[in-house]
This record gives C-alpha cells, structure tokens and sequence, in this order.
C-alpha cells in the first residue's frame, strides 16, 4: 500500500509514529505492543513519510488529528481490541490486544474503517479460519470471556425470561458517532416494552458506571414494576442466555449477543451492523454483505486485532490470548475474595502467597478451627494442604500440580503448579474429585480443545518433562521385552488411599509384576525422594524381583527404552500414558478406570467416562492445575511452564533450600519413630 495510506513507507518500512498523548509515552504494554507491529514512536513533528498515532476519539485525539491534518499524513487510530482484560482501562490494568485502523475508527459510521473494509471485501470462506472462529466462540463462551471479564461468576441473574436492554457511558465516541444521545436510549427503552408486551426488562448498566468512572444514561428513576435496573457485575453470557430480546446503540455487548445466538436491536450504527445478524433501526445503505456469525467473529477478531503475550514478549494468535486470559481470569475468579489457609509448611508459604494472593494478601494459621472462623468473619474462602485437611465442607484442597518444577518439593524447590479441589482431592479414590469431573467433561472434546492436548503433550514428551524434571543418566538396559516398575513414597497419600491392605509397598509391587511376567526384564526405578534419604520406601534387596535397579536414573529416559509400565499409583503411570506405552495399576490413581489403563486395584465404579488420551490430558494438565510464571509473576497456561521446563528459564532455588530440606527430613524421620 501507499506511503499516504500509511501502512508503509516507499521503501517498503511502518512509517514512524508521532504522538500527541501522554498515555503512549506512560503505558509500557501500548508501546511495546506498537514496537512489536513494527511502530516506533517518536515525539516532534513528522515528516512526509511519517504518520501520526492517536487514541480513538479520545478527547487528546484532537492535538494529533491537527498536526496529521496540516503536515499532510496518514492517522492510525489505536483502541483497545475487543477483548480487553479483567478491570476497564481506567483502573490501570494493561490491553492484552490492540484494534490499529488507518482509515477511521470502527465505531465511526461516516466513513468506512479498516474493519468495515475486511467485513465487506474479505473473502472470509477459509474453512480452517470458520473453524478456528466458531470454537473460540465456543471457548469464550465456556469460559466466560468478555472485553472486561472481572465480573462476579456468583453475582445471581435476572429471573428469566426478560429483555435486556444495555446502557452505555454518557458521552462514550461510539455513542456520539452514531449520532445517538439520552433521547435515542429512552426510545430503545419504550421500543424494548412496546415490541414485548408484559414482559420484564433488564437495564444493564455499564462497568465503568458501577466503578463510579463515568455516568450511564438511565438510573434508579428509570426503574419501576417492569423495568430494572441491573448494575452487578455478571456473566454477560449467562445474562444473555435468559433474555428474549436484546436491545442496544453501540455497545459490544450487541456483538457478544450475535455471537450468543440473539439479533440484537441496533439503535446506532456500531461495526457489527448492516450485515445480516441485527436489526437495524438506522441502517448503513453502503453495508449490503450478508455474513455469518463466525465470519463477523474472524473478522473483529482474528484479522482486525494484534494480540500480545506477556509471557514471551509476543505478538501472537488470538487463541494464546485466549489462554493468557483464561489462567489470568481464573487466578482472579478465585482470589477475589482472599483465602485463608491452614496445613501450610512455613516454606511452602511464600510460594503459595505469589501464587494465590496477588488479589489479597493470604491469612495464614496453623489452627484449623481458627482458620474456618477468620474465613467466615472476613468473607474469605479456606484452603488447606490436603494431606492436612480436615473433612469441613467448604474446604479447598491444595498439592502439587503434575507439571511441578525442577527438582524435589522435599528439597524445597518452589512448585511451577498447584491443584485446587473443592471436592476431594485427586490421588483420593475415596470420594469423588474435581479432576474427576473435570476427566468426565473432556469426554467430548472440541476440535481445538483436542489440538490444544495434542500440541502440549508433543511439547511435554519431546522435551521429556515429568513432575520433578531431574534429569539423570540411563543405564545400560537388558534386551527383551522391558517393563519399567517404579518405586514410590510408602507413606504418601496416594498410597494410602488408592490401594488396599497388603499391596501397599514397593516390594508388594514387584512380586505381583514378577510373578505376572515371569520372562519380563523388569527395571525398578527408587523414588527420588527415597534415593535422597527424605522419605520412606526403600526395598531391601529388590535384585530378587527386578533384573536392574536403576538408581538415579533419569525416568523418562527409562519410558523411552521400556515396552510398558507397572505401578501402585505413581504420576509415572501418567507420563507413561503420554508416550503411548500400555500402564497395568495395583492401586486407584486418577488416570486409572477411564478405559485407559488395565486395572487391577480397587477403581470406583463411578469413573464410566472414555475421554481418550487427548480428554484425559486436558483435564489433568490444563483445567485442573493453576500455573505460576516465576518470570513474569503472573498466572500462566500449562504451555508457558512447558517451555520454562523446558528451557530452564527459571529463577535458581535459594542456596539455603538444601539444608532445610534435610532438617525437615531429619525431624520428619524423628516424628515417624515418636510415634
């Protein structure tokens, strides 16, 4: 394109960018956002080959769009993209993508945009784009995703069925663009009762409005028996599920309704009208194309937009933001409230603190019954470690995520990923547990749900990560068909739980593996922690059963060179499944009784679910765990600590982590003899 349309220069270069507003200079993510799309910023006047940079309609815009006017260059309009952040901007909180127009604002119907252009020219007919577009419709949805998605998942709904009709700021620019003003928002309001008589109508007020930040154009006075006023802060997805009708001007909640399944009543001229998915009540006669939901939704958000990734300083697809924004929601949705917790090691608190109390500092106490009493006072949840949690309903559970860190937990190396349940926990067959319905959802796996397991466990097993990623060398192994029998911590939980009297320790594993595969060269890996001299479970003798003990070994090299694996309950079984090898249980671990596995311990009846490997994997390692970016500081997808494992690009453990974790061995092994 031409230098005057100011996507480039002659030679082939972004033209640079002149600014007029104090908030490109100040906000660190805009700029570096702008660097990475090829813009540099610069301060003065620009010259022919130059442009100017302005933020919407902005009430700055003004100084830009003067000096743009008399040096005779082009203008890119710079705004948010459609999917924001949590909070609105005006609480600080940075863009995870940007919309960048050289032709106008979208919200601006005098002329056509950038976005109008795509809308109407594009070809917008690649198979592989509907599809990727339709399931992140879908994945928005599941999620509860919206340009700002800190709302309150427990705030209660309207009593259906109703119309909802959505409020704007006063003075918003896609309100006056559209040449609307208090007088068209009380028409949308007699339209919404005239045109469904007798029936309830929801007012939703604006987020900025309820954070005090501007003032929308209805209030308390506009309420009465029929009409209210809607001002919590709730799933607009669950809102919209209730509603027989939704009415707007120009708010994008009119295009999240299109994509909820609604025809929105349009009452201004916003950049999803005049396509064939509103009503219009003032149309656009250039807008003729007739379009479908998934076209409108590639266009406004995978060709308009660039999205950004904190974690690798990136420009990436929509689809990594929406995994950005998902860890980045849930961490908050949790949090909200402030946690209160019991059961913690006083190591384990300042991990636990970065991961969970960005929102509000944890409480913690070692007194359980005082914990449950300082949650109720302060309207906080209660968390506990679960093997020191006590059976109170309410209480969320806490342990190691199974991609955790590099190196031991009893070495005091702080975890990458933590698990909360909030209804069992999921080494404990006993009863059910969150990742248990979590397996059980990902029976049915959305194409890119099932691409997105795909892709991670290539990544896990073509960099051979495992829980503790330790590393090790791998011994010379015998020929013939090699099973892998993996040893475990005796008084671990899992173990306690998950199998029954008499098949419980190490040794009981490796004579039913010997006697079932009586010409097996069976490989007995120790336990990290047992070889470390931190817990117990040592085997006296295990060359009577096992034709190699493999100490210090690296146990992903041993998955490699094995033909399959036997275990009690161990994560090894899982990272087995992974690499495709068949895996026989003694015990009832969580991967155990999906049609996965050949069981031959105590699984629950209740497990009826097939998820197949790629459900299974997403539930264990993407929706269960939370993951901590020890770079960044934020929430993380599973995929970020993949790539931090897999590259060690994480910070080094404190020097001091190895004495402690001995002192904490020595009286732990003093303990078991006190009892």
């Amino acid at each position: 394109m031409s230098a005057r349309s100011g996507t480039e220069t002659a030679g082939g270069q972004r033209p640079r960018l002149f600014v007029f507003n104090g908030g490109f200079l100040t906000q660190r993510r805009l700029r570096r956002m702008l660097r990475l799309a090829g813009h540099s910023l610069h301060l003065g006047l620009p010259g022919h080959d130059d442009a100017v940079a302005v933020w919407g309609n902005s009430p700055t815009a003004h100084r830009g769009l003067s000096v743009a006017a008399r040096r005779q260059v082009p203008v890119l309009r710079v705004e948010d993209a459609f999917l924001r952040s949590l909070h609105p901007g005006r609480a600080g909180e940075p863009p995870i993508g940007l919309n960048l127009d050289w032709s106008g604002p979208h919200f601006d119907p005098a002329r056509p945009s950038d976005l109008e252009t795509i809308l109407a020219r594009h070809p917008l007919d690649d198979s592989a784009m509907m599809a990727r577009a339709r399931d992140a419709i879908a994945r928005m949805r599941e999620i509860g995703l919206t340009k700002y998605s800190g709302f309150d998942p427990d705030a209660p709904l309207p009593e259906a069925p109703y119309v909802l009709v959505i409020d704007q700021t006063r003075g918003d620019a896609s309100v006056t663009a559209s040449g609307a003003d208090l007088a068209r928002f009380r028409e949308m309001l007699v339209f919404a009762q005239v045109e469904h008589p007798g029936m309830k109508v929801v007012i939703k007020t604006h987020p900025e409005t309820r954070a005090g930040y501007r003032p929308g154009h209805f209030g308390p006075e506009d309420a009465n028996d029929r009409v209210s006023l809607l001002s919590d802060p709730v799933d607009p997805w669950a809102l919209m599920e209730g509603a027989v009708g939704v009415y707007t001007v120009s708010s994008q909640m009119g295009f999240e309704a299109i994509l909820a399944g609604h025809r929105p009543r349009v009452f201004g001229q916003p950049f999803y009208a005049g396509w064939g998915l509103s009503e219009d009540e003032y149309p656009l006669p250039r807008r003729q194309r007739r379009l479908t939901r998934a076209q409108l939704f590639a266009a406004a958000m995978m060709i308009y937009p660039i999205w950004y990734d904190p974690y690798r300083d990136a420009l990436c697809p929509l689809e990594t933001a929406l995994d950005t924004l998902e860890a980045q929601v849930r961490a908050w949705r949790e949090d909200r409230h402030g946690w209160v917790a019991s059961g913690m090691r006083l190591w384990k608190r300042r991990p636990l603190q970065a991961v969970f109390g960005t929102e509000k500092p944890i409480i913690f106490t070692d007194d359980p019954d005082k914990a449950q009493a300082l949650a109720t006072a302060g309207g906080r949840r209660q968390m506990a470690w679960a093997s020191k949690a006590s059976p109170a309903s309410g209480l969320v559970r806490v342990e190691d995520g199974f991609l955790r860190s590099r190196g031991l937990g009893a070495d005091l190396v702080p975890p990458l990923s933590l698990v909360t349940d909030d209804l069992g926990i999921y080494y404990d067959p006993g009863r059910p547990s969150r990742l248990e319905r979590l397996i059980e959802a990902r029976a049915d796996l959305r194409a890119d749900q099932d691409l997105r397991a795909e892709r991670l466990i290539a990544r896990i097993t073509a960099a051979a990560l495992s829980k503790y990623n330790l590393g090790g060398t791998c011994p010379a192994l015998p020929e013939g068909h090699r099973i892998l029998v993996p040893g475990q911590v005796e008084d671990d939980a899992s173990i306690l739980t998950g199998t029954v009297a008499g098949q419980r320790g190490n040794l009981d594993l490796l004579r039913a593996a010997r006697a079932a595969n009586p010409d097996a060269v069976l490989i007995y890996k120790p336990h990290p922690d047992v070889e470390a001299g931190l817990r117990r479970g040592a085997v006296e003798q295990p060359e009577a059963f096992a034709d190699l003990v493999a100490r210090n070994a690296d146990p992903m090299a041993l998955l490699s060179e094995v033909q399959e694996v036997w275990t009690l309950t161990s994560l090894l079984g899982f990272e087995a499944l992974l690499r495709g090898l068949p895996v026989t249980t003694l015990g009832a671990p969580f991967y155990a009784g999906w049609g996965l596995t050949r069981d031959l311990g105590p699984v629950p009846a209740r497990r009826q679910a097939r998820p197949g490997l790629h459900g299974l994997a997403h539930a264990v390692l993407i929706d269960y765990p939370r993951y901590f970016d020890p770079r960044t500081g934020l929430p993380c997808p599973a995929e970020v600590v993949a790539e931090r494992l897999a590259t060690g690009d994480l910070p080094r453990p404190r020097l001091a982590n190895r004495s402690l974790a001995k002192l904490q061995g020595i009286f732990a092994s003093r303990a078991h003899l006190w009892r």
